[in-house]
């Protein structure tokens, strides 16, 4: 019995060792995968705080933009009132310079029919018959129409009756 009892034990110590030698390798490998999963969470922590700097950059670069932008709008809608202005004190200036060349243009032509209409026909008609027409015309229409018959007839027919046609309209 002592034989069965010691081989019993030497196969039971014999088995332990196995069990154990596997026991020590799975424990082997665990350790190994935890050593390389801790390798890993490392990597993935230097990406988030990466990750969490770009982010952070980003930001700041986008806030930088967004207050040129609106200072750049600022400028341009500053200029763009400058500019409103400048346009309204010009068409203001067209404006009057329109009146004041029209007060010219009615002090002119009355003054020019005031000369017309004191000259003799005659002379007036050569002087007229000489003229462009369109101005011809302007100044015929200042003058009285007793006086513009009397200048028309003194005139060579065509140039009265182109004058006449142009009168009409």
């Amino acid at each position: 019995m002592r034989y069965i009892l010691l081989l019993a034990l030497c196969y039971s110590v014999l088995f332990s060792m196995q069990n154990s030698d596997k026991l020590f390798e799975c424990t082997q490998i665990f350790k190994e995968r935890k050593n390389e999963l801790l390798v890993e969470l490392e990597r993935i922590d230097e990406q988030k705080q990466s990750l969490s700097a770009l982010k952070t950059a980003t930001e700041d670069l986008l806030k930088k933009k967004e207050a040129k932008l609106s200072l750049d709008e600022d400028a341009v809608n500053a200029k763009l009132e400058e500019v409103s202005k400048k346009e309204k004190s010009i068409k203001a200036m067209l404006e009057k310079n329109s009146r004041i060349l029209k007060e010219l243009t009615s002090t002119k032509m009355s003054k020019i029919s005031q000369t017309f209409s004191k000259m003799k026909a005659g002379p007036a008609a050569n002087i007229l018959a000489d003229m462009d027409t369109k101005e011809a015309v302007l100044i015929l229409q200042s003058l009285k129409p007793k006086v513009v018959g009397k200048i028309l007839t003194k005139m060579d027919p065509k140039k009265a009756s182109e004058l006449t046609q142009l009168l009409a309209k």
